[in-house]
Protein backbone atom coordinates (compact mmCIF):
# COMPACT_ATOMS: atom_id res chain seq x y z
CA UNK A 1 0.00 0.00 0.00
CA UNK A 2 1.55 3.38 -1.18
CA UNK A 3 -1.01 5.96 -0.66
CA UNK A 4 -3.46 6.97 2.57
CA UNK A 5 -6.06 10.18 2.13
CA UNK A 6 -7.80 11.72 4.82
CA UNK A 7 -11.00 14.06 4.47
CA UNK A 8 -11.26 16.76 6.56
CA UNK A 9 -8.27 18.88 7.47
CA UNK A 10 -9.63 19.70 11.41
CA UNK A 11 -8.15 18.53 14.73
CA UNK A 12 -8.48 14.84 13.97
CA UNK A 13 -7.89 14.79 10.53
CA UNK A 14 -4.48 16.75 10.83
CA UNK A 15 -3.61 14.46 13.59
CA UNK A 16 -4.49 11.30 11.75
CA UNK A 17 -2.43 12.58 8.60
CA UNK A 18 0.25 13.55 11.21
CA UNK A 19 0.40 10.65 13.28
CA UNK A 20 1.02 8.61 9.93
CA UNK A 21 3.39 10.55 8.27
CA UNK A 22 5.46 10.30 11.12
CA UNK A 23 5.32 6.22 11.26
CA UNK A 24 6.68 6.30 7.97
CA UNK A 25 4.34 3.99 6.63
CA UNK A 26 3.10 4.61 3.17
CA UNK A 27 4.86 7.12 0.24
CA UNK A 28 1.99 9.60 0.30
CA UNK A 29 -0.68 11.69 2.45
CA UNK A 30 -3.40 13.04 0.59
CA UNK A 31 -5.41 15.60 3.49
CA UNK A 32 -8.92 17.29 1.86
CA UNK A 33 -10.92 19.70 2.94
CA UNK A 34 -13.74 22.39 1.75
CA UNK A 35 -11.12 24.83 2.92
CA UNK A 36 -8.55 23.92 0.67
CA UNK A 37 -6.24 26.00 1.81
CA UNK A 38 -6.36 24.70 5.74
CA UNK A 39 -5.46 21.44 3.94
CA UNK A 40 -2.66 22.24 2.17
CA UNK A 41 -1.45 24.82 5.01
CA UNK A 42 -1.41 21.70 7.54
CA UNK A 43 -0.02 19.09 5.08
CA UNK A 44 2.70 22.16 4.14
CA UNK A 45 3.33 22.06 8.18
CA UNK A 46 3.18 18.81 8.51
CA UNK A 47 5.79 18.51 5.36
CA UNK A 48 8.32 20.60 6.75
CA UNK A 49 8.07 19.33 9.86
CA UNK A 50 9.80 15.76 8.27
CA UNK A 51 13.72 17.14 8.04
CA UNK A 52 13.42 17.35 11.82
CA UNK A 53 11.82 14.36 12.58
CA UNK A 54 13.19 12.36 9.67
CA UNK A 55 10.81 10.93 7.54
CA UNK A 56 9.84 10.53 4.06
CA UNK A 57 5.85 10.50 3.51
CA UNK A 58 5.11 13.54 1.44
CA UNK A 59 2.15 15.37 2.71
CA UNK A 60 -0.45 16.96 0.41
CA UNK A 61 -3.52 19.26 0.40
CA UNK A 62 -6.46 20.25 -1.60
CA UNK A 63 -10.20 21.28 -1.71
CA UNK A 64 -9.92 18.99 -5.12
CA UNK A 65 -10.75 14.90 -4.78
CA UNK A 66 -8.19 14.27 -7.77
CA UNK A 67 -5.63 14.76 -5.33
CA UNK A 68 -7.21 11.27 -3.49
CA UNK A 69 -6.69 9.45 -7.34
CA UNK A 70 -5.09 5.39 -6.18
CA UNK A 71 -5.54 5.61 -2.13
CA UNK A 72 -5.41 2.38 -0.56
CA UNK A 73 -7.29 3.72 2.39
CA UNK A 74 -9.50 6.68 3.06
CA UNK A 75 -10.03 8.03 6.71
CA UNK A 76 -13.26 10.53 6.70
CA UNK A 77 -13.17 12.65 9.80
CA UNK A 78 -15.47 15.30 7.39
CA UNK A 79 -18.54 16.42 9.49
CA UNK A 80 -20.16 18.81 12.09
CA UNK A 81 -20.34 18.38 15.70
CA UNK A 82 -24.22 18.38 17.38
CA UNK A 83 -24.64 21.83 17.81
CA UNK A 84 -27.36 23.47 20.90
CA UNK A 85 -30.55 23.23 19.46
CA UNK A 86 -29.84 20.48 17.20
CA UNK A 87 -31.65 17.38 16.96
CA UNK A 88 -30.38 13.59 16.93
CA UNK A 89 -31.96 14.09 13.69
CA UNK A 90 -30.73 17.28 12.14
CA UNK A 91 -27.33 15.61 13.20
CA UNK A 92 -27.88 12.75 11.30
CA UNK A 93 -29.07 14.23 8.25
CA UNK A 94 -26.34 16.90 7.76
CA UNK A 95 -23.62 14.45 8.40
CA UNK A 96 -25.09 11.68 5.91
CA UNK A 97 -25.18 14.24 3.59
CA UNK A 98 -21.75 15.06 3.90
CA UNK A 99 -19.89 11.50 4.69
CA UNK A 100 -22.51 9.96 1.64
CA UNK A 101 -21.13 13.07 -0.69
CA UNK A 102 -17.58 12.10 0.62
CA UNK A 103 -17.68 8.21 -0.25
CA UNK A 104 -19.54 9.37 -3.58
CA UNK A 105 -16.32 11.60 -4.44
CA UNK A 106 -13.05 8.89 -3.14
CA UNK A 107 -14.89 6.56 -5.32
CA UNK A 108 -14.47 8.67 -8.25
CA UNK A 109 -10.73 8.25 -8.31
CA UNK A 110 -10.08 4.93 -5.96
CA UNK A 111 -12.13 1.88 -7.18
CA UNK A 112 -11.23 -0.45 -4.08
CA UNK A 113 -10.35 1.81 -1.27
CA UNK A 114 -10.61 0.95 2.63
CA UNK A 115 -12.53 3.74 4.04
CA UNK A 116 -12.38 4.23 7.65
CA UNK A 117 -14.88 6.44 9.59
CA UNK A 118 -14.72 8.63 12.36
CA UNK A 119 -17.71 11.18 11.67
CA UNK A 120 -20.12 11.02 14.43
CA UNK A 121 -22.86 9.93 15.13
CA UNK A 122 -19.93 6.80 14.55
CA UNK A 123 -21.78 3.85 13.88
CA UNK A 124 -24.73 5.53 11.51
CA UNK A 125 -22.06 7.03 9.61
CA UNK A 126 -19.69 4.12 8.84
CA UNK A 127 -23.47 2.78 7.96
CA UNK A 128 -23.64 5.56 4.90
CA UNK A 129 -19.91 4.91 4.07
CA UNK A 130 -21.24 1.34 3.30
CA UNK A 131 -24.75 1.96 1.55
CA UNK A 132 -23.04 4.82 -0.27
CA UNK A 133 -19.65 3.12 -1.71
CA UNK A 134 -21.34 -0.69 -2.43
CA UNK A 135 -18.06 -1.93 -1.20
CA UNK A 136 -17.91 -5.26 1.29
CA UNK A 137 -18.76 -5.04 4.78
CA UNK A 138 -14.90 -6.05 5.40
CA UNK A 139 -13.85 -2.84 3.87
CA UNK A 140 -16.22 -0.24 6.03
CA UNK A 141 -14.71 0.36 9.07
CA UNK A 142 -15.73 2.69 12.13
CA UNK A 143 -13.06 3.98 14.33
CA UNK A 144 -14.75 4.27 17.93
CA UNK A 145 -13.33 1.01 19.77
CA UNK A 146 -9.84 1.98 19.39
CA UNK A 147 -10.44 5.69 21.08
CA UNK A 148 -12.89 4.16 23.81
CA UNK A 149 -11.07 1.61 25.25
CA UNK A 150 -7.37 4.13 25.03
CA UNK A 151 -9.60 6.02 27.86
CA UNK A 152 -10.67 3.27 29.67
CA UNK A 153 -7.36 2.03 29.87
CA UNK A 154 -5.50 5.58 30.89
CA UNK A 155 -8.25 6.08 33.53
CA UNK A 156 -7.12 2.66 34.69
CA UNK A 157 -3.13 3.24 34.58
CA UNK A 158 -3.97 6.48 36.61
CA UNK A 159 -6.26 4.61 39.10
CA UNK A 160 -3.90 1.74 39.88
CA UNK A 161 -0.98 3.85 38.69
CA UNK A 162 0.84 1.27 36.43
CA UNK A 163 1.79 1.78 32.55
CA UNK A 164 -0.90 2.24 30.14
CA UNK A 165 1.34 -0.21 28.11
CA UNK A 166 0.60 -2.95 30.39
CA UNK A 167 -2.75 -2.90 30.14
CA UNK A 168 -5.34 -4.79 27.59
CA UNK A 169 -9.10 -3.77 28.00
CA UNK A 170 -12.27 -5.10 25.43
CA UNK A 171 -15.42 -2.66 24.69
CA UNK A 172 -17.64 -3.52 22.28
CA UNK A 173 -21.40 -1.89 21.41
CA UNK A 174 -21.98 1.86 19.87
CA UNK A 175 -20.40 4.89 20.28
CA UNK A 176 -21.61 6.17 23.13
CA UNK A 177 -23.49 6.02 26.73
CA UNK A 178 -24.44 2.30 25.23
CA UNK A 179 -21.07 1.44 24.82
CA UNK A 180 -20.23 -1.72 26.81
CA UNK A 181 -16.70 -1.96 28.51
CA UNK A 182 -16.16 -5.79 29.67
CA UNK A 183 -14.01 -5.74 32.88
CA UNK A 184 -14.25 -9.80 32.64
CA UNK A 185 -11.80 -9.50 29.36
CA UNK A 186 -9.48 -6.78 31.20
CA UNK A 187 -5.96 -7.64 32.16
CA UNK A 188 -3.21 -5.80 33.75
CA UNK A 189 0.12 -7.16 32.90
CA UNK A 190 -2.23 -10.90 32.15
CA UNK A 191 -4.22 -9.91 35.59
CA UNK A 192 -7.48 -9.55 35.59
CA UNK A 193 -8.26 -6.09 36.61
CA UNK A 194 -10.75 -7.52 39.03
CA UNK A 195 -7.50 -8.79 41.23
CA UNK A 196 -6.31 -5.57 41.41
CA UNK A 197 -9.01 -2.44 41.78
CA UNK A 198 -12.42 -2.66 44.02
CA UNK A 199 -15.58 -2.95 42.12
CA UNK A 200 -16.59 0.51 42.86
CA UNK A 201 -13.77 1.89 41.59
CA UNK A 202 -14.21 -0.25 38.58
CA UNK A 203 -17.66 0.89 37.81
CA UNK A 204 -16.86 4.44 38.07
CA UNK A 205 -14.02 4.22 35.81
CA UNK A 206 -16.36 2.32 33.25
CA UNK A 207 -18.89 5.41 33.60
CA UNK A 208 -16.37 7.57 32.69
CA UNK A 209 -15.13 5.78 30.09
CA UNK A 210 -18.71 6.36 28.77
CA UNK A 211 -18.95 9.70 29.32
CA UNK A 212 -15.37 10.28 28.21
CA UNK A 213 -15.88 12.31 24.98
CA UNK A 214 -18.35 14.55 26.95
CA UNK A 215 -15.73 14.90 29.67
CA UNK A 216 -13.14 16.49 27.10
CA UNK A 217 -15.79 18.83 25.41
CA UNK A 218 -16.59 20.55 29.04
CA UNK A 219 -13.09 21.35 29.49
CA UNK A 220 -12.08 21.94 26.22
CA UNK A 221 -15.61 23.75 24.73
CA UNK A 222 -14.71 20.89 21.53
CA UNK A 223 -14.19 17.84 20.79
CA UNK A 224 -11.03 15.76 21.19
CA UNK A 225 -8.00 15.51 18.42
CA UNK A 226 -5.30 13.59 19.83
CA UNK A 227 -6.54 10.47 20.74
CA UNK A 228 -8.92 9.51 18.64
CA UNK A 229 -6.29 10.69 15.75
CA UNK A 230 -3.70 8.66 16.84
CA UNK A 231 -6.77 5.62 17.14
CA UNK A 232 -7.32 6.15 13.37
CA UNK A 233 -4.46 6.06 12.49
CA UNK A 234 -3.44 2.67 14.52
CA UNK A 235 -5.63 1.37 12.45
CA UNK A 236 -4.54 2.02 9.24
CA UNK A 237 -0.91 1.04 10.30
CA UNK A 238 -2.49 -2.24 10.93
CA UNK A 239 -4.13 -2.58 7.33
CA UNK A 240 -0.96 -1.24 6.15
CA UNK A 241 1.58 -3.56 8.01
CA UNK A 242 -0.82 -6.65 7.60
CA UNK A 243 -0.28 -6.75 11.25
CA UNK A 244 -3.68 -8.71 11.61
CA UNK A 245 -3.60 -6.94 14.91
CA UNK A 246 -6.78 -7.18 17.21
CA UNK A 247 -8.50 -3.95 18.28
CA UNK A 248 -12.22 -3.21 18.64
CA UNK A 249 -14.26 -1.52 15.41
CA UNK A 250 -17.33 -0.88 14.05
CA UNK A 251 -17.70 -3.07 12.22
CA UNK A 252 -21.41 -4.80 10.28
CA UNK A 253 -22.38 -7.62 12.24
CA UNK A 254 -23.59 -10.83 9.92
CA UNK A 255 -24.85 -13.09 12.69
CA UNK A 256 -22.36 -12.75 14.98
CA UNK A 257 -23.52 -12.12 18.67
CA UNK A 258 -27.05 -12.74 17.48
CA UNK A 259 -26.81 -9.72 15.68
CA UNK A 260 -27.70 -8.58 11.76
CA UNK A 261 -27.51 -5.96 9.48
CA UNK A 262 -26.71 -3.70 12.06
CA UNK A 263 -22.83 -1.35 12.68
CA UNK A 264 -21.73 -2.04 16.24
CA UNK A 265 -17.92 -2.56 17.98
CA UNK A 266 -16.26 -5.97 18.56
CA UNK A 267 -13.06 -7.44 18.49
CA UNK A 268 -11.78 -7.42 15.01
CA UNK A 269 -8.61 -8.64 13.25
CA UNK A 270 -7.30 -5.52 11.20
CA UNK A 271 -5.25 -7.01 8.12
CA UNK A 272 -4.66 -5.95 4.88
CA UNK A 273 -7.95 -6.91 3.66
CA UNK A 274 -9.12 -4.39 6.20
CA UNK A 275 -11.46 -6.83 8.55
CA UNK A 276 -10.19 -10.79 8.06
CA UNK A 277 -11.94 -11.87 11.04
CA UNK A 278 -14.79 -10.89 13.60
CA UNK A 279 -14.02 -12.24 16.56
CA UNK A 280 -17.17 -13.23 18.67
CA UNK A 281 -16.08 -14.05 22.63
CA UNK A 282 -18.16 -15.92 25.00
CA UNK A 283 -20.28 -13.01 26.49
CA UNK A 284 -22.28 -13.93 30.00
CA UNK A 285 -25.91 -13.81 29.56
CA UNK A 286 -25.74 -9.92 31.43
CA UNK A 287 -22.86 -8.39 29.06
CA UNK A 288 -25.08 -10.01 26.08
CA UNK A 289 -27.79 -8.14 27.01
CA UNK A 290 -25.74 -5.13 27.18
CA UNK A 291 -24.65 -5.55 23.89
CA UNK A 292 -28.12 -6.31 22.22
CA UNK A 293 -29.50 -2.86 23.94
CA UNK A 294 -26.77 -1.13 22.56
CA UNK A 295 -26.97 -2.48 19.17
CA UNK A 296 -31.11 -1.51 19.56
CA UNK A 297 -29.97 2.17 20.10
CA UNK A 298 -27.84 2.08 17.19
CA UNK A 299 -30.36 0.03 15.04
CA UNK A 300 -32.73 3.27 15.68
CA UNK A 301 -29.97 5.69 14.49
CA UNK A 302 -29.34 3.52 11.47
CA UNK A 303 -33.30 3.77 10.69
CA UNK A 304 -33.64 7.49 10.80
CA UNK A 305 -31.30 7.67 7.80
CA UNK A 306 -33.44 4.77 6.30
CA UNK A 307 -36.07 6.81 6.38
CA UNK A 308 -34.40 10.00 4.93
CA UNK A 309 -33.00 8.29 1.55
Amino acid sequence: MKKVTVVGAGNVGATVANVLAHEDLVKEIALVDIKGDLAKGKSLDSWQQAPIDHYSTILSGSDDYAITEGSDIVVITAGIPRKPGMTRDDLINTNAGIVGGVTESILKYSKNPIIIVVSNPLDTMTYVAFKKSGLPANKVIGMAGVLDTARYRAFLATALNVSPKDIQAVLMGGHGDTMVPLPRYTTVGGIPVSELIDKDTLNAIVDRTKGGGGELVALMGTSAWYAPGAAAAQMVSSIVRDENRILPCCVRMEGQYGLKDVFVGCPVKLGKNGVEQIIELKLDKDELALLHASADAVKETMDIYDRMV
